[in-house]
């Protein structure tokens, strides 16, 4: 296939889904496509764009298809995961910040402990922008902040960094829920973007580790229970 386009096929293969499915949710508008020739043909920008909107009303199975379309193949570079990304110094609990602006803000000052952050005012920037087009704010008191597109020019590698707040601030979640905890993702790349986000979204849908997660009262404790859930991640899809 042409690098930036996908086919009908090609598109149900990489998302796991029924072409029949992926046909029907493009013909009602659910799904950005456009007629060539009289075949649906679909763009990866926008395609990316439409996957980290919707990527939070995914099942797991969709997640973890999500996940492993885009993740690197079998012997083409390291397995992207959420603790190759989030390293212990690049946690901070508790988060001093009670805005939006401050937690982003915050995070990335965390974030630039790593030394791959080159241009943090970019950074901000582009988040910002993102919350404005849709808050990246879950109901269950999660928010994913990530730029809209991959900012190869201001990292020197991608990241994640993670805090929490000891109590919820407005976000911009749906319903007007609070949110305390934060995961903040910059990437360089689309596929390692979109991987990270499939990979978290797993993660933040297991009630009982978000709880886990409020009850760590340090950046240590908050570290390793991320690094052990991540690696039960692996394990549950090495048994599936």
């Amino acid at each position: 296939m042409a690098n930036d386009w996908y086919s009908l096929d090609e598109l149900s293969r990489q998302l796991g889904r029924d072409r029949r499915e992926i046909e029907k949710l493009v013909n009602r508008g659910r799904i950005p496509g456009h007629r060539v020739a009289g075949e649906w043909r679909f763009h990866t920008i926008e395609i990316t764009h439409w996957l980290e909107t919707e990527i939070r009303h995914f099942s797991g199975e969709e997640l973890e298809q999500v996940e492993s379309s885009y993740a690197p193949q079998q012997g083409t570079g390291a397995a992207i995961t959420v603790r190759s990304l989030l390293k212990q110094e690049l946690v901070e609990v508790p988060l001093e910040a009670r805005t939006r602006r401050s937690v982003l803000e915050t995070l990335i000052e965390v974030a630039g402990r790593s030394f791959e952050v080159f241009n943090p005012s970019a950074v901000l920037a582009a988040v910002l922008e993102r919350e404005e087009v849709m808050s990246t704010g879950f109901e269950n008191g999660v928010a994913i902040p990530h730029p809209r597109n991959p900012l190869p020019d201001a990292l020197g590698d991608s990241l994640i960094a993670y805090g929490r707040t000891f109590s919820g601030i407005p976000f911009g979640a749906p319903h007007r829920q609070l949110s305390d905890i934060f995961f903040l993702v910059a990437c360089r790349d689309p596929k390692t973007h979109l991987t990270v986000l499939a990979r978290l979204g797993r993660l933040v849908q297991s009630d009982k580790f978000l709880d886990a997660l409020r009850c760590c009262d340090d950046s240590a404790a908050s570290y390793q229970l991320i690094a052990e859930a991540d690696r039960l991640v692996d394990t549950r899809s090495d048994d599936g």
